[in-house]
């Protein structure tokens, strides 16, 4: 399974390995090697997922063995073929029809991928150089961001989602940055990636902005200024690395669920691997059915999030995703999070409510949507469980 001793230190955990096991095995190994040892994920020193593979392993340990139900088809799985929507377009006479696709996509998939965007090609470039970078560092570098040592509570070094809680582990690391300021964000963020990602923040937000305000204005009703301030007021910056894997077939880079916010802005590599639930039939897709979302040079893929299909009352659809892993180059992705500060309460809009009759869901404080989000591992729309209107 292992193509040498440091890939194996990884899976030796005092839970299932006796003690004097434990202190035979670390006397053949640095002490550096042995910090890995009584810990549930390969993170402790920083190794993350990456440095199993690039410690010579040949197999997929069994902690990332998915079940068969969980593991993605790619030879029978179809791909989207929708071309990436114009943005550019809604300063011009096509305005209302470029209005039209944007809302039909929320309402029908709950992803779409946008072109002319407003951030500019060579940001998307310089950024995934940098989520290069940044995993391509040293262990230790990356240890530091680790959560209960990191200089900041808004920056997180992890592997999976809630390894704790997951019966199979995600093959993925990643860094989070959580937005405050700018002051802390140049502080604290990784030096490798923060100016890039700062500004792949200021310039996504406007776009975000302008999508949210098209989509809640198609379903005829007006918010202020600070109540759509209030909803896309968290912002996180995400950096995936997805390292290749000898086994693709057994396991996911992320397993299926949908995005807790309002709506997320994702940069894809050219390696793609974003598959798509279909939420109803179309274009020859049947409901239920997984398509491949293509990587498209310059695009940016936006997706529907849980609290704008609340909002909406269910019109809008927040996108059930997951990502595949691959034997033969390391991936990333870099998306933002357009999320309600925690403060904000969160139900179906009165109008809809008024509307429609009834309302499919409950109003909440977000914090407590956010608590019991990451709190439960990814299972489909299942965290939409906790808004239903019981």
């Amino acid at each position: 399974m292992f193509g040498n001793m440091n890939a194996f230190l990884y899976f030796i955990q005092p839970n299932h390995c006796p003690p004097y096991l434990l202190r035979a095995i670390s006397k053949q190994v640095s002490l550096k090697q042995t910090v890995l040892l009584g810990v549930p994920t390969p993170l402790g020193d920083g190794n993350g997922v990456k440095g199993m593979v690039d410690s010579g392993l040949s197999e997929v340990p069994e902690q990332y063995v998915q079940p068969p139900k969980e593991r993605i088809d790619k030879l029978n799985a179809s791909t989207l073929d929708n071309p990436p929507i114009d943005l550019s377009k809604l300063d011009g006479p096509q305005h209302e029809q470029i209005v039209e696709e944007i809302a039909r996509a929320a309402e029908t998939l709950g992803f779409f991928q946008v072109m002319n965007h407003g951030v500019p090609v060579e940001l998307l470039e310089s950024l995934k150089d940098a989520a290069n970078n940044f995993f391509g560092q040293p262990p230790e570098k990356k240890a530091v961001y680790r959560k209960g040592v990191s200089p900041s509570p808004s920056v997180k070094y992890g592997t999976s989602f809630v390894p704790d809680k997951e019966k199979a582990l995600e093959w993925k690391d990643y860094i989070s940055m959580t937005y405050t300021t700018d002051a802390e964000a140049l502080e604290y963020w990784p030096q490798e990636c923060k100016d890039v990602a700062l500004e792949y923040l200021r310039t996504s937000i406007k776009m975000v902005r302008k999508v949210v305000e098209i989509l809640i204005g198609k379903l005829g009703v007006t918010l202020d200024d600070s109540r759509v301030d209030g909803l896309i007021g968290l912002k996180m910056v995400n950096m995936n690395f997805y390292p290749t894997c000898p086994n693709p077939e057994l396991t996911v880079g992320v397993g299926r669920h949908s995005d807790m916010g309002m709506l997320t802005v994702l940069l894809q590599d050219d390696i793609g691997g974003l598959y798509v639930k279909m939420e109803e039939e179309m274009d020859g897709k049947r409901q239920g059915d997984w398509v491949e979302i293509p990587a498209v040079p310059g695009a940016l893929v936006i997706n529907v999030g849980d609290t704008l299909q609340i909002l909406s009352n269910g019109r809008y659809k927040s996108a059930e995703h997951r990502v595949r892993t691959t034997s033969t180059k390391s991936r990333v992705s870099i998306p933002i999070f357009a999320v309600p500060k925690p403060t904000e309460r969160i139900g179906p809009l009165p109008q809809l409510v008024e509307r429609d009759g009834v309302a499919r869901y409950r109003e909440f404080i977000f914090e407590e949507y956010m608590n019991n989000f990451f709190s439960n591992v990814h299972d489909g729309k299942k965290s939409l469980d906790f808004a239903n209107n019981i």
